[in-house]
């Protein structure tokens, strides 16, 4: 049964896109100079998740007329906003979110749109502007065509159909279905900001779950070594492709106040602790150890009711080849491909021109070239 993933991005009037929609496959890179739109598309991607996790409004867009078209003129009610959209597919097929979002004067959600093959499943309203709602019509296909009732204007509707909806007619167990793919292959994301300045310090044992920096990566080392050998022994072996120097392994070390570090076994030679790495080799192999586990071993959102099986995890990172030489980016985009390739892991970044023509060069990645 295929696991649900966003195969398209819409950006119909969003910062300085408009009317675009960017396809989205197992492993997705976005190229172009700076100022072309790179993290703009990255960050509608986060915050379409973000919404389909449950999180306000005002916590996902903290700066919302930031993101309306420059051309966008206020109506005589002096409202401006933007719109975002995505589809996700998996076993139901392609459904498709369309999102419209007030950011002036008020910060809400004006216009949902939830449908799958053509059929509206889901729209919302805004139809009293001084109530903090919007007016929502669902499909029951039962005794009445539609259910009607007011949701919060700041929170994704679709996300909260599963505790609205009973399922008790054919059209409710399509809704269902429908939404609970979206919020599913919404929900799937790990984003990724390795801060190398961050990860060169002794860190205290945890729960071992890699945070967004990163900054736990001696941590979560220090669980793979113990509880996952094989993926482990993996990723020794995609740190001699890309740190300098022979290396045989990655290990930890205890130190006497409880902290653990990380180190590079270097054969004969002593072993090198992590925090003298340089930033590139630390933000290659805290990638490269994302790649390598799962939702258990990364800082996420957990969708405790579809098992890990189920779910297709899509890293999310900006600035993929940020620090990396030449040889490291190519082995950090072979590794993606045979990972992505496995159907359990996608991946969705930015880079420079220098690694996008090498990820052109590399079969299973697909380059989106931003340039004006």
């Amino acid at each position: 049964m295929p696991r649900p993933v966003v195969t398209e991005l819409r950006l119909s009037a969003y910062a300085g896109r408009r009317n675009a929609a960017y396809p989205i496959g197992p492993v997705t890179l976005f190229a172009g100079p700076s100022g072309s739109g790179k993290s703009t598309v990255l960050g509608a991607y986060e915050a379409l998740a973000r919404l389909g996790a449950g999180d306000p409004l005002t916590e996902v867009f903290p700066d919302p007329a930031a993101l309306v078209p420059e051309s966008a003129r206020p109506d005589g009610e002096g409202r401006r906003g933007f719109r975002i959209g995505c589809t996700v597919d998996g076993p139901v097929g392609p459904v498709r979110l369309d999102l419209a979002v007030q950011a002036e004067p008020d910060l809400r959600i004006v216009g949902e749109r939830l449908t799958r093959h053509g059929r509206t499943l889901l729209t919302t309203a805004l139809r009293d502007p001084g109530r903090a709602t919007v007016q929502a019509a669902w499909l029951t296909a039962g005794a009445t065509p539609v259910t009607r009732a007011p949701l919060p204007d700041d929170l994704l509707g679709t996300a909260l159909l599963p505790l609205r909806v009973a399922g008790a007619t054919e059209g409710q167990r399509e809704v269902l279905a429908a939404a609970e793919q979206a919020v599913v292959g919404l929900r799937s994301l790990f984003s990724c900001v390795p801060a190398p300045e961050r990860m060169r310090a002794p860190v205290l044992p945890g729960e071992g779950r890699l945070l967004r920096d990163c900054a736990n990566l001696a941590e979560v080392l220090h669980r793979t070594h113990t509880a996952c050998p094989r993926r482990h022994q993996r990723l020794a072996a995609v740190a001699a492709a890309g740190c300098a120097g022979p290396v045989t392994g990655v290990g930890t070390q205890q130190l006497p106040d409880g902290t653990v570090r990380a180190l590079l076994a270097r054969g004969a030679r002593p072993a090198t602790p992590l925090g003298r790495l340089g930033d590139g080799e630390l933000r290659y192999l805290a990638l490269a150890l994302t790649l390598l586990t799962g939702p258990g071993v990364l800082a996420m959102d957990r969708i405790a009711e579809v098992p890990d099986a189920m779910q297709c995890l899509t890293v999310l990172t900006d600035d993929l080849d940020r620090g990396l030489d030449p040889r490291q980016a190519a082995a950090l985009l072979g590794l993606t491909a045979t990972v992505a390739a496995g159907g359990h892991m996608r991946l969705v970044g930015a880079v420079g021109a220098g690694t996008a023509e090498e990820a052109r060069r590399t079969p299973g990645v697909r380059v989106v070239d931003l340039t004006p």
